[in-house]
Protein backbone atom coordinates (compact mmCIF):
# COMPACT_ATOMS: atom_id res chain seq x y z
CA UNK A 1 0.00 0.00 0.00
CA UNK A 2 1.26 3.43 -0.95
CA UNK A 3 1.09 6.00 1.88
CA UNK A 4 -1.09 8.21 -0.35
CA UNK A 5 -3.70 5.42 -0.21
CA UNK A 6 -3.59 5.42 3.61
CA UNK A 7 -4.73 9.02 4.08
CA UNK A 8 -5.43 10.12 7.68
CA UNK A 9 -8.98 9.33 8.76
CA UNK A 10 -11.18 10.19 11.71
CA UNK A 11 -13.81 7.72 12.92
CA UNK A 12 -16.46 9.32 15.14
CA UNK A 13 -19.39 7.31 16.45
CA UNK A 14 -22.12 7.64 19.07
CA UNK A 15 -24.09 4.41 19.46
CA UNK A 16 -26.36 2.57 21.86
CA UNK A 17 -24.86 -0.85 21.15
CA UNK A 18 -21.94 -2.38 23.04
CA UNK A 19 -18.56 -0.91 22.04
CA UNK A 20 -15.76 -3.18 20.79
CA UNK A 21 -12.10 -2.52 21.57
CA UNK A 22 -11.07 -4.74 18.65
CA UNK A 23 -13.33 -2.89 16.21
CA UNK A 24 -12.09 0.55 17.27
CA UNK A 25 -8.44 -0.55 17.33
CA UNK A 26 -8.72 -2.09 13.86
CA UNK A 27 -9.99 1.22 12.45
CA UNK A 28 -6.72 3.01 13.20
CA UNK A 29 -4.14 0.37 12.30
CA UNK A 30 -1.79 1.48 9.53
CA UNK A 31 1.28 -0.16 7.99
CA UNK A 32 3.01 3.22 8.36
CA UNK A 33 2.52 3.36 12.12
CA UNK A 34 4.38 1.60 14.89
CA UNK A 35 1.99 2.69 17.63
CA UNK A 36 -1.70 2.34 18.38
CA UNK A 37 -2.70 3.84 21.72
CA UNK A 38 -6.06 3.18 23.33
CA UNK A 39 -8.15 4.56 26.14
CA UNK A 40 -11.12 2.50 27.30
CA UNK A 41 -13.42 4.07 29.88
CA UNK A 42 -15.58 1.46 31.62
CA UNK A 43 -18.46 1.47 34.10
CA UNK A 44 -17.26 0.74 37.62
CA UNK A 45 -19.49 -0.75 40.32
CA UNK A 46 -19.03 2.01 42.92
CA UNK A 47 -18.80 5.74 43.43
CA UNK A 48 -18.06 7.44 46.76
CA UNK A 49 -19.20 4.41 48.76
CA UNK A 50 -22.40 3.89 46.76
CA UNK A 51 -23.10 0.75 44.74
CA UNK A 52 -23.49 1.65 41.06
CA UNK A 53 -25.99 -0.53 39.17
CA UNK A 54 -25.27 0.93 35.71
CA UNK A 55 -24.70 4.21 33.88
CA UNK A 56 -26.93 5.97 31.37
CA UNK A 57 -25.62 8.44 28.79
CA UNK A 58 -27.49 11.06 26.81
CA UNK A 59 -26.08 13.42 24.20
CA UNK A 60 -26.93 16.39 22.06
CA UNK A 61 -25.89 14.18 19.14
CA UNK A 62 -25.24 16.65 16.33
CA UNK A 63 -23.30 19.01 18.58
CA UNK A 64 -21.41 16.10 20.19
CA UNK A 65 -20.31 14.83 16.78
CA UNK A 66 -19.24 18.34 15.75
CA UNK A 67 -17.18 18.75 18.93
CA UNK A 68 -15.61 15.28 18.51
CA UNK A 69 -14.54 16.22 14.96
CA UNK A 70 -13.05 19.45 16.32
CA UNK A 71 -11.02 17.42 18.82
CA UNK A 72 -9.65 15.35 15.92
CA UNK A 73 -8.68 18.53 14.04
CA UNK A 74 -6.95 19.86 17.16
CA UNK A 75 -5.03 16.60 17.56
CA UNK A 76 -3.79 16.83 13.98
CA UNK A 77 -2.54 20.38 14.58
CA UNK A 78 -0.77 19.45 17.82
CA UNK A 79 0.63 16.10 16.60
CA UNK A 80 0.96 16.24 12.78
CA UNK A 81 2.35 12.69 12.59
CA UNK A 82 -0.91 11.15 13.90
CA UNK A 83 -2.40 8.94 11.20
CA UNK A 84 -5.89 7.77 12.26
CA UNK A 85 -8.16 8.71 15.16
CA UNK A 86 -11.24 6.85 16.41
CA UNK A 87 -13.56 8.17 19.10
CA UNK A 88 -16.56 5.96 19.92
CA UNK A 89 -18.94 6.80 22.78
CA UNK A 90 -21.83 4.72 23.99
CA UNK A 91 -25.27 6.19 24.66
CA UNK A 92 -28.09 4.73 26.71
CA UNK A 93 -27.56 2.10 29.41
CA UNK A 94 -23.98 0.90 30.01
CA UNK A 95 -23.72 -2.07 32.42
CA UNK A 96 -20.89 -2.56 34.93
CA UNK A 97 -17.51 -3.42 33.27
CA UNK A 98 -18.67 -2.43 29.77
CA UNK A 99 -17.03 0.40 27.82
CA UNK A 100 -18.60 3.87 27.78
CA UNK A 101 -15.90 5.37 25.56
CA UNK A 102 -13.06 4.01 23.43
CA UNK A 103 -10.45 6.24 21.87
CA UNK A 104 -7.73 4.93 19.55
CA UNK A 105 -4.92 6.84 17.84
CA UNK A 106 -2.21 5.58 15.50
CA UNK A 107 1.11 7.29 14.81
CA UNK A 108 4.60 6.31 13.68
CA UNK A 109 5.91 6.46 17.28
CA UNK A 110 4.31 5.94 20.69
CA UNK A 111 4.81 9.39 22.25
CA UNK A 112 2.48 11.16 19.82
CA UNK A 113 -0.30 8.57 20.03
CA UNK A 114 -0.16 8.39 23.84
CA UNK A 115 -0.27 12.18 24.19
CA UNK A 116 -3.05 12.45 21.62
CA UNK A 117 -5.20 9.85 23.38
CA UNK A 118 -4.88 11.69 26.68
CA UNK A 119 -5.73 14.97 24.98
CA UNK A 120 -8.78 13.37 23.32
CA UNK A 121 -10.34 11.98 26.51
CA UNK A 122 -9.62 15.09 28.57
CA UNK A 123 -11.01 17.42 25.89
CA UNK A 124 -14.02 15.16 25.24
CA UNK A 125 -14.97 15.29 28.92
CA UNK A 126 -14.49 19.07 28.99
CA UNK A 127 -16.30 20.08 25.81
CA UNK A 128 -18.57 17.41 24.32
CA UNK A 129 -22.26 17.56 25.33
CA UNK A 130 -22.63 14.03 26.65
CA UNK A 131 -24.29 13.61 30.05
CA UNK A 132 -23.87 10.71 32.46
CA UNK A 133 -26.44 9.49 34.97
CA UNK A 134 -25.25 7.05 37.64
CA UNK A 135 -27.92 4.63 38.79
CA UNK A 136 -27.44 3.41 42.37
CA UNK A 137 -29.40 0.82 44.34
CA UNK A 138 -31.99 3.31 45.62
CA UNK A 139 -31.31 6.61 43.84
CA UNK A 140 -29.63 8.17 40.82
CA UNK A 141 -27.41 11.16 40.14
CA UNK A 142 -26.59 13.17 37.02
CA UNK A 143 -22.81 13.53 37.08
CA UNK A 144 -21.03 16.76 36.26
CA UNK A 145 -17.65 16.45 34.58
CA UNK A 146 -15.14 18.43 36.64
CA UNK A 147 -13.46 19.35 33.35
CA UNK A 148 -16.65 20.65 31.70
CA UNK A 149 -16.25 24.36 30.96
CA UNK A 150 -19.97 25.21 30.77
CA UNK A 151 -20.80 23.46 34.06
CA UNK A 152 -18.13 25.50 35.87
CA UNK A 153 -18.70 28.85 34.18
CA UNK A 154 -21.01 30.18 36.89
CA UNK A 155 -18.86 29.10 39.84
Amino acid sequence: MDEREDMPKDFIKLKSEKLSVDEVSDLVISPYCGAVSLFVGTTRNNFEGKKVIHLEYEAYTSMAETEMKKICRDVRQKWPSVKHIAVHHRLGVVPITEASVIIAVSSPHRAESLEAVMYCINTLKASVPIWKKEIYEDEYSWKENKECFWANSGK
